[in-house]
């Protein structure tokens, strides 16, 4: 059973963080007491963890020193510290991690390892042990989230359809036992303006309530664009017996703003328009899309070795509303574009049940799993777009834009209803073989059913393959504070749409192999992790040479690289994060683009370094100050064919950046902090990431961010 979920009766009741977070992770009440110093339970916290020891994703209690697999975890403290309200605040601060097409500013999209995921669902990610990414997912506020978990390699042998070089775990914040509540209100540059609400406490003596609420609203350095989000993420724990509890978590998310290609590039080249100019339609107004999440999970433990937990999951999303976006550049530097209006929903309901103890042979200990999941998915999805003339009639000057022009009405472009199902079985065995020796073994199968059906057509595409998911790992502990592992797994993920033949396609399948060491502080508050790895992935769609206009699954794809993470308490006032991966992607078999080329959005190195001290004034209020850098190399910018490779066509590339950010806080008393922010101190001009020339997502400008924090 994943340590997420789990009965808390052989803890007391929380009055520091460490206990308060063996509420969500109890796996966690085993950390010694030198891991976290001066702590609050709600609010901006100061407890000084940037490291880690254990992640509920890896459904194991083995410390994370012993796991055979690279983790990294964003802690709470590095997200405070960070000033970070959502997931894009924090990705540049994880080894290998790049951002991909996030449709227009409307979701969070990024590969691992140099390996995104489907350009129409984005990456892996899980909330709580569920999937979170089926469907359409509004970027990811943190108002309510305890942790990031950056499980990195193949996770399917535990979840199923992912990515090769990784799978996100949100870990929600959970109910505490001791009432306390926070307030915070935020204002900076280009309008922001945000209040967040943290409360929790107990309802009687078995019943314990955490509610999170966030409203925000912000202009942006983009022309005509802003945003308003509305976040809701209440959470109940009721103890229903001594050994039995049931859990809810909830979130209602509603993000609204205009749907923002970016900018575009002239002879291959970015900046002859400014990185705040607007190419869209400002009379379209926001596109907005809502996403309700609601999970129940019943726990149970049946003695001092075995524990059950039964979970379910319902998600509804949506997204609504018109835009308009760039299809082509003219030489006289008009830009002709294309209007749309889109209406997606979504439903997904999933069902897990897991059994999870501890069996001893011998002299050698296993931790086993067993447990059994399904969903079912379904995607109504509705999209109009504007005929070829009127396209040509709304076209645009790059540099002296005129809006307000008269609106193509858009006509029927794609009606489909998708239908996914999926049942799967899965075994977890982590095995202390010896004092400094682990081997964690796992396999899932899946039995997928999907269907895919055209209204525009009539046509139906449908495919139900079937998965076995294997991966092994094993560690070598020489010394108390050193390891060395080796892990091979196989992923895969089904591929979406149909070819020529109105068929499915078989779907992709990765092999990792990955070796590593791992070295953690003798008062476990650092950790470091070096790792080495090889993943191929295969069957990814390309384009057929014999039905021009339509794909087929044969393209192959390969990451290598090097990898470095540094986390945690450098002495007792500095605390550190820091990174460094060389990563190193080509393309390996496709039937358009170039082989050994690169992928979209992907660098060769990106690093960073987040430094902040922390101490405490002879008045006794408490300050901190501190600072981040972050590089990211050049990147391709659009997938260059082999024909223009042949020709001798230059490829398109984002040029490499670093940024630096400022961050700082004073506390005035044990109840009242005022915080301070400074993204992109130097005002640089950025490019975060590309889909094509047309539609380049230019960095935010320099922003400057303070915040009123209080507790009562």
């Amino acid at each position: 059973m994943s340590p997420l979920f789990r009965s808390t009766r052989r803890a007391p009741a929380p009055v520091t963080l460490a206990v308060a977070a063996c509420i969500a992770h109890p796996a966690l009440a085993q950390t010694t007491p030198a891991t976290l110093s001066t702590v609050e339970v709600v609010g901006r916290t100061a407890s000084g963890a940037y490291h880690a020891e254990e992640a509920a994703g890896a459904k194991t209690e083995l410390p994370l020193r012993e796991l055979p697999q690279s983790v990294r975890i964003v802690t709470r403290q590095a997200i405070d510290d960070l000033g970070a309200t959502r997931l894009d605040d924090v990705l540049d601060y994880v080894g290998g991690v790049s951002r991909q097409n996030n449709f227009g500013g409307l979701w969070d999209n990024v590969s691992i390892r140099g390996l995104p995921g489907n350009e129409n669902t984005g990456m892996a990610t899980l909330l709580n042990g569920f999937s979170s990414n089926r469907g359409f997912n509004a970027p990811r506020d943190l108002a309510g989230v305890e942790r990031i978990e950056f499980l990195k390699g193949p996770a399917a042998a535990l979840y199923g359809s992912s990515e090769p070089g990784g799978t996100l775990n949100v870990v929600s914040k959970r109910p505490l036992w001791k009432a306390a509540n926070a307030v915070e209100g935020y204002v900076g540059s280009h309008g922001l303006k945000r209040g967040a609400f943290d409360s929790t406490g107990p309802i009687g003596q078995n019943l314990a309530y955490r509610l999170n609420i966030a409203v925000e609203d912000k202009d942006s350095f983009r022309d005509h664009v802003n945003a308003q989000r509305h976040v809701i993420a209440p959470a109940f724990t009721w103890r229903l017996g001594r050994d039995t509890m049931l859990e809810y978590a909830g979130e209602y998310l509603r993000h609204a703003t205009p749907l923002d290609r970016g900018v575009v590039a002239v002879d291959n080249r970015l900046g002859a328009i400014p990185r705040s100019r607007f190419l869209g339609e400002p009379a379209d107004g926001d596109v907005t899309v809502t996403n309700q999440t609601h999970q129940l999970i019943l726990s149970h433990e049946w003695n001092a070795a075995w524990r059950s937990r039964f979970g379910l999951s319902y998600r509804d999303t949506g997204i609504e509303g018109y835009s308009t976006e760039a299809s082509a550049l003219r030489a006289d530097g008009t830009l002709t574009r294309q209007r749309r209006f889109r209406d997606y929903s979504s439903d997904d309901i999933a069902v897990q049940a897991e059994l999870q103890g501890v069996v001893a042979t011998g002299a050698v200990e296993h931790e086993l799993l067993l447990g059994v999941e399904a969903f079912r998915f379904e995607m109504d999805t509705l999209a109009l777009r504007a005929s070829p003339t009127a396209t040509a009639a709304n076209a645009i000057d790059i540099r002296n834009p005129v809006y307000g022009q008269a609106l193509p009405t858009p006509g029927p472009n794609t009606s489909t209803l998708e239908k996914q199902r999926n049942t799967a079985f899965y075994v977890q065995d982590a095995i202390k073989l010896t004092p400094a020796w682990r081997l964690v073994g796992g396999v899932r199968v899946d039995r997928y059913d999907q269907s895919l059906h055209n209204r525009l057509t009539g046509n139906t595409a449908r495919q139900d393959p079937s998965a076995t998911s294997p991966r092994i790992g094993v560690s070598w502990l020489p010394a108390d504070q050193w390891t060395l592992y080796a892990n091979t797994g196989r992923s895969f993920r089904p591929n979406t749409g149909s070819n020529a033949a109105a068929q499915g396609f078989d779907p992709e399948t990765g092999r990792s192999l990955e070796l590593g060491a791992k070295w953690e502080s003798a008062d476990r508050r650092m950790g470091a992790t070096a790792a080495l790895f090889d993943i191929r992935k295969r069957n990814v769609t390309t384009a057929d040479p014999a039905n021009p206009g339509f794909s087929i699954a044969t393209g192959e794809v390969r990451s290598r690289g090097l990898e470095l993470d540094l986390a945690g308490q450098l002495t007792t006032h500095w605390r550190v994060n820091a990174s460094l991966v060389l990563n190193d992607v080509e393309i390996l078999r496709d039937n358009t683009l170039e082989v050994g080329g690169r992928l979209l959005n992907v660098p060769r190195v990106n690093g960073s370094l987040l430094a902040v001290y922390d101490d405490a004034l002879a008045n006794g209020q408490r300050y901190g100050i501190g600072g981040g850098v972050t590089h990211m190399g050049r990147r391709l910018g659009q997938a260059r064919t082999q024909a223009e490779a042949n020709a001798g066509t230059p490829a398109f590339e984002l040029p490499a950046y670093t940024t630096a950010k400022l961050v700082g806080y004073w506390r005035l008393n044990p109840l009242l902090r005022l915080s301070l922010d400074v993204d992109n101190l130097f005002d640089k001009t950025t490019y975060t990431s590309s889909y094509s020339r047309l539609w380049v997502t230019p960095g935010t400008a320099r922003s400057v961010t303070l915040g009123l924090q209080a507790r009562f």
